[in-house]
């Protein structure tokens, strides 16, 4: 059966989808090319993102968006429901700092779990009523290698990655009664533009050390994704799934 329009009619909200080179937007691009209404959230400038969202076409949508705040998910997914039956959510932002420990610093430690632990809680918490309203749906949230295993480089995020592993399989129980399935993503090295603050000869090193030769594309860790957010894996929820180029292994 053919994939082309399976989420007609469907509206998904992305986060952290406002940079064109960034692993938000290409889940987008393959979304609306799937057929669905697509809200993506960001906190760039409003210019930047409603350019990017009408360069997407015209069932595409910017929203400002703060994960932090709850008022801002309350917003978003109201636009996400004006514009067809929502049954997907994308928790994608996150930022990423490669400080170890001892150069985590309090402050630090604090942002990241803001935006990594909290940002997906609020997101699943404000959204999961409205999925359920509409019969079902799928989250997704965006994990990292950094969740299955140890990393001496990104100590915070590290952390908050295996945090976000944990809340999801805690929300697939909680949520199934409502016939919403929870899954995780876990990317390994992908070359999006989150991966700017890290020294090119470390990125090298890392490409080099995957089992599979390279870093991955945002588009292979787009493909999976629209998978969880659709029929295909209706039968799938706690589940992790990594994209790694077998880094894990």
């Amino acid at each position: 059966m053919s994939s082309g329009g399976e989420f007609e009619g469907r509206a998904v909200l992305v986060t952290g989808a406002g940079r064109p080179g960034g692993q938000g937007a290409a889940i987008a691009r393959l979304l609306l090319a799937r057929g669905a209404a697509v809200v993506i959230g960001d906190v760039v400038e409003r210019a930047a993102g409603d350019a990017l969202a009408a360069g997407m076409g015209p069932n595409c949508r910017y929203v400002p968006l703060d994960v932090t705040r709850a008022a801002d998910w309350d917003a978003a997914l109201e636009i996400a429901e004006a514009l067809g039956t929502l049954t997907g959510l994308v928790n994608n932002a996150a930022i990423y700092h490669p400080h170890s420990l001892a150069e985590t610093t309090e402050a630090d430690f604090r942002a990241h779990m803001e935006v990594n632990q909290l940002g997906p809680f609020l997101g699943m918490q404000r959204a999961a009523p409205r999925l359920a309203a509409a019969g079902g749906g799928s989250i997704v949230n965006i994990s990292s290698t950094a969740g299955l295993k140890g990393s001496t480089r990104a100590f915070a995020y590290c952390g908050t990655k295996w945090a976000l592993r944990g809340m999801t399989k805690a929300a697939a129980l909680a949520l199934a009664k409502d016939a919403i399935r929870v899954n995780s993503v876990h990317p390994g090295p992908i070359d999006t533009t989150m991966l700017d603050v890290v020294p090119e000869a470390m990125r090298q090193a890392r490409a080099a050390s995957v089992p599979l030769g390279r870093e991955g594309r945002a588009e292979e860790v787009a493909e999976i994704v629209v998978v969880l957010l659709s029929e295909r894996s209706s039968y799938v929820t706690g589940a992790e799934v990594a994209v790694d180029g077998g880094v894990s292994l």
